[in-house]
């Protein structure tokens, strides 16, 4: 008796044996196939190995692969051992309301995306699955876009507070932030990528968001700032020290990110708004006028 059918790697997969009847070689033939297909529709693989291949596959060529990589983990821990051909609607509501109880509607938002494109990739490309587990399971609404700008009162204290070495860099590249509109990835590279002549800064695929070389030009106070040795302090790192900085000051409600978002708003009272755009380099003006732009209605109206 002889089987033939494609498994999960693509291939036909054979399989025989000699038996002495024929009901017994019938009986054989179907389990075979049962689980050569079985294989093939990941009736073998569980969510955890799909995250797994995922990260080593998918997420290691990202810009945000750090990320990527704590969240899968997280869904490792979270779905365990389950089978793929398990993961159904009820599931995904499940994880989505016991991340709801402790992280914001949009980030629930980001890591259903990212669920969702691991399954979407194991069920098209590695045939590790035949539904759509997502199918009919309703996500939050995103939560309002952020509002909050830093004032002048309260960038003062940050740049005036003495810390240690590592400290005094991150605070320098706050300052550099709120000059440039960098992100603090970009800012921490900066200084090895800047053109003192031209005034611009050369950012590489591995240091911007969007996977693509970019070219962030600078004023005057910027290119100042951006004329300084490399900064030693990592992303991770500095992160942790600037909210350590704000904690100790009691600044609230702002982060490093809202640097990006301050710069914009002020380099926005200057430039148009095209050339806004090839500053903060976003593709999607409206991305620009809904998130980054936070000039106040007040401010607004004593200026018109």
């Amino acid at each position: 008796m002889q089987v033939a059918k494609v498994g999960a790697s693509g291939k036909k997969e054979r399989a025989s044996a000699v038996f002495d009847t024929q009901r017994a070689a019938l009986q054989w033939g179907l389990r075979v196939e049962d689980e050569i297909e079985a294989g093939r529709t990941g009736k073998h693989h569980t969510l955890a190995e799909a995250c797994t291949e995922y990260a080593r596959r998918v997420s290691v060529n990202k810009a945000g692969r750090v990320w990527e990589e704590r969240r899968l983990e997280a869904f490792r821990r979270h779905f365990q051992d389950i089978k793929l051909v398990e993961v159904q609607a009820p599931q995904i509501a499940a994880w989505r309301d016991a991340r709801m109880r402790s992280v914001s509607a949009s980030t629930v938002v980001r890591e259903a995306n990212l669920l969702r494109n691991v399954l979407n990739v194991a069920r098209l490309e590695w045939h590790w699955l035949d539904h759509q587990p997502f199918a009919g399971v309703k996500m939050p609404r995103e939560n309002e876009p952020r509002y909050q700008l830093w004032r002048w009162q309260q960038i003062r204290r940050v740049l005036r507070y003495q810390g240690g070495p590592k400290t005094r860099e991150v605070i320098e590249a706050f300052h550099i932030s709120l000059r440039t509109g960098m992100r603090l990835q970009e800012v921490l590279a900066a200084p090895g990528a800047f053109d003192k002549v031209a005034r611009v800064v050369t950012l590489t695929p591995d240091q911007t968001k969007p996977k693509r070389r970019e070219y962030v030009p600078v004023g005057r106070i910027a290119a100042r700032l951006l004329d300084r040795p490399p900064f030693k302090v990592g992303p991770m790192e500095a992160s942790r020290l600037f909210a350590v900085v704000c904690d100790k000051l009691m600044i609230e409600e702002l982060t490093f990110h809202d640097a990006r978002a301050t710069a914009l708003t002020l380099l926005s009272r200057k430039v148009d708004v095209m050339t806004l755009a090839k500053i903060s380099r976003h593709k999607d003006i409206r991305i620009l006028q809904n998130t980054y732009y936070r000039e106040r209605p007040s401010d607004i109206a004593k200026r018109i």
